[in-house]
């Protein structure tokens, strides 16, 4: 299917045109009568006269190559439309300290609970290819990595680099970070609902994974709800570990990597109060694979039609107008110049 991409600029052929023809009306030459033209010298025709005759000719194809190259004329190779089910998803993942914990960990591989949610989270991703997705993460500040896209590439590129901040000494050796290593929930879901808000998909929702208390920020986690519950926002949340004793990778004072046990805690209720209030559901995954069944029920949500029409492949035709065009422009105001001895 051929079309041009912006077509708005066909109307300059408009002025090009009635510019041809006063250039061409222009050049034309008073003549008198006269009937025995057979007796009139034949004059030669020479480059010269060939070079006079082609100028104007030359200006106005190269002028409309031009336009022509303006309008981006395109051949699409394939445009489809179809009707899909999608929402919208924001995404909120806990980063504070306690998301190092390796109880997520195999026989095999050592993993925080933070690479396996985001694992899991990239696998969700890549089944919800028509909804629109953010990411926010939070520790004791929030920050959104991603508005809601349907460029899911770039939204795994960026879950890809999420991390966990590290502890940082001042120079008294206090700890200069402590408060990006709390939790702040409430937060979190306020700048989701933020996020959420203006989407004009209708099925709107929240997945909220954490692994502990909410002990910081500016807004309850009760009142976060309430917000989300005047939008019409489910928040689904996961509870990611148990409570009680968990073994941590830290290292000694030799600089080795050693394994030690600490306890965590889950507010499990605040976490069910937030999705029983919003019309969500409350998991608690101990496991990788129970969290793959979390994600396997999110999966199953309601959803909202809507109409896509998706150009997949198409071809830029603009250079084969714009080259030729302006090599006709510059011949044409070259031989004006060289032979007409004229700038116009």
């Amino acid at each position: 299917m051929f079309r041009f991409a912006d077509p708005y600029y066909l109307f300059l052929l408009i002025p090009l045109c009635a510019a041809g023809w006063a250039m061409l009306a222009r050049r034309r030459k008073a003549a008198v009568l006269f009937a025995p033209t057979h007796r009139l010298p034949t004059s030669p025709l020479t480059w010269r006269t060939a070079a006079i005759a082609m100028t104007p000719l030359l200006f106005l194809a190269g002028a409309g190559l031009t336009i022509f190259a303006l309008a981006r004329p395109q051949t699409v190779l394939s445009k489809t439309a179809h009707q899909s089910d999608a929402i919208a998803i924001q995404m909120v993942v806990d980063v504070s300290g306690s998301m190092e914990a390796l109880d997520f960990s195999t026989r095999d591989t050592t993993r925080t609970r933070l690479d396996v949610v985001k694992e899991t989270f990239a696998q969700f991703i890549e089944k919800r290819t028509d909804d629109l997705i953010g990411l926010v993460t939070f520790g004791g500040y929030t920050a959104s990595r991603v508005p809601l896209t349907i460029d899911h590439s770039a939204l795994l590129h960026v879950l890809k680099g999420v991390q966990i901040p590290k502890p940082s000494l001042d120079a008294n050796g206090q700890l200069a970070n402590q408060e990006e290593l709390l939790t702040a929930i409430g937060d979190a879901l306020a700048m989701a609902c933020a996020r959420l808000e203006k989407a004009e998909i209708k099925s709107k929702i929240i997945v909220l994974l954490s692994d502990g208390v909410s002990n910081t920020g500016l807004i309850k986690p009760d009142e976060a709800t309430k917000a989300a519950k005047a939008l019409g926002i489910k928040v689904y949340t996961i509870g990611v570990g148990s409570n009680g004793r968990a073994p941590f990778m830290v290292r000694d004072p030799f600089g080795r990597n050693v394994i030690q046990y600490a306890e965590v805690q889950i507010d499990e209720d605040t976490l069910r109060r937030i999705a029983s209030t919003t019309g969500g559901q409350y998991f608690n995954v101990k496991d990788p694979k129970g969290l793959l069944r979390a994600f396997g029920d999110i999966d199953k949500l309601e959803k909202t039609n809507i109409r896509k029409e998706v150009f997949n492949q198409y071809t830029e035709l603009f250079p084969h107008c714009l080259w030729p065009g302006l090599l006709a422009l510059v011949l044409a105001v070259s031989m004006n110049m060289g032979v007409r001895k004229e700038i116009i």
